[in-house]
């Protein structure tokens, strides 16, 4: 991608950094449902989201998955860059939601363009912030919220990241995410539903005043 079009996505990246990203990167696309990262991986390069949608998510020994936060286009999965940095294996995975397109930026010119460039700096920072704030939002719901308060939560933030009030899924896939039951998740939107809350449909969730 040419330096303008890396301007739309990255507003905040100053001149020389476009230019050395448009030179040092790579353009990748992941498929619906591909994978960008395993647990255990190890990272040479760190993905920046240019388009689509990427689901980041832990997975127990029993694939089990638990749904963390979505990557959408102009930001980076802050857990590849420490991973990346420290030469740690990956403890989380992801897959593109939708046909996603990514820069790969070799690990050479992470610590290298903190230093040089002001604005690759400020986007590492903010990566990091907001990643972290996301992931004290999803503790707080497992760890204090009932279930009910929980997947009314879940449903808000598939449709804010979406921008979409249908949402395509399935109850047995809330459920993994949610770590709960395909019963218990059908049973509570089927109430949210008495509520005036949604619409259910097959493998469709129409939101109607969430």
């Amino acid at each position: 991608m040419h330096s303008a079009g890396l301007k739309q996505v990255f507003p905040s990246f100053e001149k020389e950094l476009l230019t050395a990203l448009e030179k040092n990167s790579q353009q990748k696309t992941f498929l619906v449902d591909e994978p960008l990262m395993r647990t255990g991986q190890y990272f040479r390069s760190t993905l920046l989201i240019l388009t689509g949608l990427v689901k980041v998510y832990r997975e127990d020994g029993q694939g089990n998955e638990f749904f963390m936060y979505y990557l959408q286009p102009g930001e980076a999965c802050a857990l590849s860059m420490v991973c990346a940095t420290k030469s740690e294996t990956s403890q989380v995975m992801a897959k593109a939601v939708k046909e996603t397109e990514v820069l790969s930026i070799p690990l050479q010119f992470m610590d290298e363009w903190m230093t040089r460039y002001k604005s690759w700096y400020h986007f590492v920072l903010e990566n990091y912030r907001s990643r972290f704030e996301e992931l004290l939002v999803t503790i707080d719901h497992v760890a204090f919220r009932a279930m009910d308060e929980r997947l009314e939560f879940y449903l808000k933030r598939h449709r804010d990241t979406l921008k979409n009030d249908t949402i395509e899924i399935s109850h047995q896939q809330i459920a993994d995410e949610l770590n709960s039951s395909r019963e218990v998740i059908s049973r509570l939107l089927k109430k949210m539903e008495q509520l005036g809350k949604l619409k259910l449909h097959r493998n469709v969730i129409e939101l109607i005043s969430l």
